[in-house]
Formats: structure tokens, C-alpha cells, sequence
């Protein structure tokens, strides 16, 4: 590491945090280190792109903090903690874990958040929502001592109103956030069975919106490209009578009047289709409606008309993206910050690996074992990369099922629902190599029931499975088989008659780069000593990957990985982004020229 570098994020940390808690050095500072530092309100973009308001408040920033082993317990507690005395002070929405949280800790779980915050002047006489990206695991919220509610579920968003509990001026708002972090609860890497660091409390942005009584809830988007038609649910508090305009760069393509609660309508004719390589969104724009026909509530939104289904070329049964055959090529993605851990340091971070990814060549992500902030699938879409989203794993589903199990299966509906819109998104991965599998074949079937509107890959890399449990194995339904070869890709699953062929790992050859490594022992599937060795060993891979497209039925093939993370050095970039590990241009090549062998498979 540059020893600049680490001093003047040593020093940031000193000064930002000064004596109400510990200084941090950074292990590994990215680029984006000392502006997160920095920020007065860290992540301040509107965080709900696919529904927004004009009027917001963003509550990110310093907050008062307690943990540790003295803190009192933060599992549904019906008072809050006291904060009188001496406080420590973090740096929402960072962990307790990061560095960027300004306190770093080894692993937190009960956690309890304190600030003041005073409601706008202009908001008199709405109702006002408090608002979560996401807090790991359980979370209570208090407004002026009084309890708001509570939501458990570390990786899907969250609100309270909040309007009962507030007071004229200043205002307190207290969250406990408990988080075993004993793998009961789906915690994908970051659990007792994971390989990194701990990730604990609130981690996405925390904001303040105000609405009236009548008001948009939450909306369901479903293109219908056959039926030249977007498919519409508004869920409204309070009246219901609304008007949907979409609108094609400003240009009203259609408008419909309808009534929230039910399902309708919202024709396009001649659909511009949104693709990998013309990514066109139509924005949305819906009113609500008092019964007096005054205006209760505006929304802007936007949609892609894209379909992915299953169909046959060829006699092979691939994944169609608009009845046509792209070969999906793309890197595992697991979103890990050495500053920030889970959450991205801010949002230029966000965007790098997507934007690398894309310029890059490859076309697909596959976001591995977490969520993320909403923004991130906006830019998705915006940029056009597809995405698999995985549901973060559960560790120990065979202990006390009743109850673990129904928690997972109660996240894995409310990630899906937080997400459905985002027309990226094009297959979900309930299970991942049977880490925590049970019941994959019925859970596959309501994934399918629950959203038909895209692909499900039950058991990623079903051949793979670690050594406390028995393998569930090859669930037989779904859209994908799929297996994990490392190096590979020779090994990899083939059609079946019913289901299209993913290879949904492989690779993982890794490089050391002196000065750009997490300090523990690292390690990769196989090892290179130079760049230019590399980037050869992956150009052969991908020469491979094109023979078992065009002769074999691969239809999707996922290369580990985007970054290094943290004892993995197997990234095409280094863990603090600084590095490219391969040659940009020589990998842009063969990623575009195996992309491009599948498109002639359509002809």
C-alpha cells in the first residue's frame, strides 16, 4: 500500500472522528476513501430512482452510536437506550465494521444509532415517512422515545410513518439493530460460515420523505412486448382514481386513467425494446387523485419493454432476451468495499465496476450473495447489463426450520419485490452450490409462480456443495442447469430438453499485485505470475467458452470475478479498484468476439 496513502487516511479519520472514537487506518484505500470521509452527507443521491418525489431529506451522516459487548440489547426492545454521557460517533450508512463507519469494530451485535433532525418548514400538514435501505437484521425505530415499528431482514428496504410521533423543532430518532450474525438469517458471506468481514446495522442510505394522506405506496411494472403493453399495479394509501402517462424523451407515448389497487393497462405501440446494447428506458410518470379530483400524489418512474424466456435455436433450448439468443457473459459480482465492506463509498464507486464491467465487453452480472442499494440496479438499466440476482444464503436452514426457514423464505419474496421493476434484472438465484439448500425444487416453482416474467436458476452450481450437509443437488426444474468448474470451463453443464445450459462460475485464476492486497494470506483457484500471462491463460478460457456455446448449448458463461475480495486475489481488478490485472483491450476483444459468435447462432 502507497504509505502516503495510508497516512493521509489515517490522519482524515483522526480529524473526522477525533476523540469520541478510535481513529481507523484504512487496510486498503480505494479512491473514493477520503471523499466518503469527507462528505457531510455521505450518499446523498435520491435513493428510490424507480419512484420518485421532489421533496426528500437525507438522514446519512454522523449519528451517535453505542455497541459492543455494555450495549443493551437491541432485539425488539419496547424503550430505547439512554445517549446521555459520552457518545461515539458513526458515519452512516457505513457498518460498524468499515472504516468509513469511523469506528471499525470486529463484529457488533446489539447496535444502537442516535440523532436529531428537525422536519421541514414546507412539510407542514403531510405525513412523513422514514425510510431504510436496508438494516442487518432486526430494527426498531423510535421517534421522540416513542416506538415507530419494527422490520427484520437485512437486505430489503423498509419505511414508517412516522407523522403520530413527531414534535414541533427538533426531533430524536433512535434505531437498535441486533444481528447475531449466527447464520440462521440469510447472510450470504457475511455470516459464521462466510469468508469476510462482518457486516452488521444500518448499511444503506436512511431518509425522510413527506407525502399526503393519500398517497402512492409502491408500484409493479411487467412489459408485455408480444402484447405491445406495460402491465401496471398501483398500491395507494387513501384515494384511488389515477392517470399513467409514459412518455418516450418527453414525448407522451400513451395515457390511461385508472383506479389504484388493480391491475391495468398502459399501452406502447411499437415498442423501442430495451437490450444489452440499446438499453432505452421510457420514463412513467402516475397521479393519484383526491375524490375531489385535487391532486394527492405525483410519482415519476421509469420501464424497460424487454421479455426473457426459454425458447429453441437450433433444436437447443437457450435463453431468449426478446425471442433472440444473447450469449450472457459476465463476471461473479459480490460488491465488497475494502473502506465500506457491503455499501460502496459513494456513488462514482457504485458506478465503476458496472461501468468497467460494460466497457469491458461483458454484458451480464451475476450479483453474488447480497443486495444492493437501489441506485445500482437504476444504473443497470440505464447502462443496459444484465443482471442474476442470488438471494443471500441462510447457513444453518436445518436448525429449528420452522422457524429459519420462514425467515429465509419471507426475505427472498421481499427482495423480489423491492426489485421486480428494474428490467436488468433478468434471472434470480434462490440457492447458491447447496450453501443453506432445502426444499430448492418447490422453492423454484414459487419463484417461477411468484414472477414468471423472468428465469430462475434454483442451485447455481449444484456439483458444488460444502462438507457440514448433505447435497441437495440438481433440483431438475427451473430454467437453468447449471454447474461451477474451477478453472474450467470444461465440465459444464449441457441443455437439457427443458432447461438452457449456464456455467454460473468459473476461472477464479488469480495474480498478486504488491501494494493492492488485503494483508492476510491470499489465495485463487489457479495462479498466474505476470499481467501478460493472465491475460492470455483468460483470452484461451474464453476461445474455450465459445466452443461449448457453438457446439455444446452453453448459453451463459460467468467468469469469478470482478474484483479481488479480500483473501481472494483472483479479480480482473485489484480489491481497491486501482489495478487492471488483464489487458483492457485484449479481454474487450475476445469477450465481444465470443458475444458476437453467439449472435450469428440467431441467423
Amino acid at each position: 500500500m502507497n504509505a502516503y496513502l495510508k497516512a493521509k487516511a489515517l490522519l482524515l479519520a483522526a480529524v473526522l472522528y477525533g476523540c469520541t472514537a478510535f481513529a481507523q487506518e484504512a487496510k486498503l484505500p480505494t479512491q473514493w476513501t477520503n471523499a466518503a470521509m469527507q462528505a457531510e452527507i455521505p450518499l446523498s443521491e435520491y435513493p428510490r430512482p424507480q419512484l420518485q418525489r421532489n421533496d426528500w431529506l437525507c438522514l446519512n451522516g454522523k449519528w451517535d452510536y453505542q455497541g459492543g459487548k455494555n450495549a443493551p440489547n437491541a432485539l425488539n426492545p419496547e424503550t430505547p437506550a439512554s445517549f446521555e454521557g459520552k457518545r461515539d460517533k458513526i458515519l452512516v450508512p457505513y457498518c460498524p465494521e468499515s472504516v468509513l463507519s469511523g469506528i471499525q469494530r470486529n463484529q457488533e451485535i446489539n447496535m444502537w444509532y442516535h440523532r436529531s433532525f428537525e422536519v421541514p418548514s414546507k412539510w407542514q400538514n403531510k405525513q412523513v415517512i422514514v425510510h431504510f435501505g436496508a438494516v442487518d437484521h432486526d430494527a426498531t425505530v423510535f421517534i421522540n422515545g416513542k416506538k415507530a415499528g419494527s422490520h427484520s431482514g437485512g437486505y430489503d428496504s423498509f419505511s414508517f410513518n412516522i407523522t403520530p410521533y413527531l414534535a414541533k423543532g427538533s426531533n430524536t430518532l433512535i434505531v437498535a439493530a441486533h444481528d447475531p450474525n449466527d447464520g440462521k438469517t440469510p447472510s450470504g458471506k457475511s455470516g459464521p460460515r462466510g469468508d469476510y468481514t462482518f457486516s452488521s446495522g444500518i448499511w444503506q442510505t436512511v431518509w425522510l420523505e413527506p407525502v399526503n394522506e393519500s398517497y402512492i405506496k409502491n408500484i409493479r411494472l411487467l412489459p408485455d412486448v408480444e402484447g405491445k403493453r406495460l402491465k401496471v399495479f398501483v398500491n395507494t394509501t387513501g384515494a384511488g382514481k389515477l392517470k399513467a402517462v409514459a412518455l418516450n424523451n418527453g414525448k407522451e407515448v400513451s395515457q390511461v386513467d385508472a383506479t389504484g389497487g388493480a391491475y391495468f393497462y398502459l399501452p406502447i405501440d411499437n415498442p423501442v425494446l430495451w437490450t444489452p446494447n440499446f438499453p432505452f428506458l421510457y420514463d412513467l410518470k402516475l397521479t393519484l387523485y383526491n375524490t375531489d379530483g385535487s391532486e394527492a400524489d405525483e410519482v415519476k418512474s421509469y420501464f424497460g419493454m424487454r421479455d426473457i424466456k426459454l425458447g429453441k435455436l437450433n433444436g437447443v433450448i437457450r435463453p431468449l432476451i426478446n425471442g433472440k439468443f444473447i450469449m450472457q457473459l459476465g463476471l461473479l459480482d459480490q460488491g465488497y468495499w475494502p473502506d465500506g465492506v457491503l455499501t460502496a463509498p459513494t456513488e462514482e464507486a457504485l458506478k465503476f465496476d458496472i461501468e468497467y464491467t460494460k466497457k469491458a465487453g461483458y454484458n451480464l452480472i451475476r450479483k453474488h450473495m447480497k443486495t444492493e442499494p437501489q441506485r445500482f440496479y437504476y444504473w443497470a438499466d440505464k447502462m443496459g447489463l444484465l443482471v442474476w440476482q442470488d438471494m443471500p444464503a441462510i447457513w444453518y436452514q436445518n436448525e429449528d426450520t420452522t422457524k429459519n426457514r420462514t425467515v429465509y423464505r419471507k426475505e427472498l419474496k421481499a427482495i423480489i419485490d423491492d426489485h421486480y421493476n428494474s428490467p436488468s434484472i433478468i434471472t434470480w438465484v434462490p440457492f447458491n452450490e447447496n450453501w443453506g439448500a432445502f426444499d430448492v425444487k418447490n422453492i423454484t416453482n414459487w419463484v417461477k409462480q411468484y414472477d414468471p416474467s423472468r428465469l430462475v436458476n434454483g442451485n447455481s452450481g449444484f456439483n458444488n456443495n460444502p462438507s457440514y450437509q448433505k447435497p441437495y443437488g440438481d433440483p431438475g426444474n427451473g430454467d437453468y442447469v447449471d454447474t461451477h468448474i474451477y478453472v474450467g470451463p470444461y465440465g459444464a453443464s449441457v441443455p437439457d430438453s427443458r432447461r438452457a445450459a449456464s456455467l454460473g462460475e468459473f476461472g477464479g485464476v488469480g495474480l498478486f499485485v504488491r501494494g493492492h492486497m488485503w494483508p492476510v494470506h491470499n489465495d485463487a483457484y489457479d495462479y498466474e505470475p505476470t499481467k501478460a500471462r493472465l491475460t492470455d491463460r483468460y483470452v484461451f478460457l474464453l476461445d474455450e467458452v465459445e466452443q461449448l456455446m457453438k457446439y455444446k448449448g452453453l448459453s451463459v458463461a460467468i467468469y469469478t470475478q470482478t474484483t479481488d475480495v479480500e483473501h481472494e486475489v483472483n479479480g480482473v481488478l485489484t480489491y481497491d479498484r486501482a489495478v487492471e490485472k488483464m489487458e483492457f483491450e485484449r479481454v474487450k476483444e475476445v469477450n465481444q468476439a465470443v458475444i458476437k459468435e453467439g449472435d450469428k447462432l440467431n441467423r
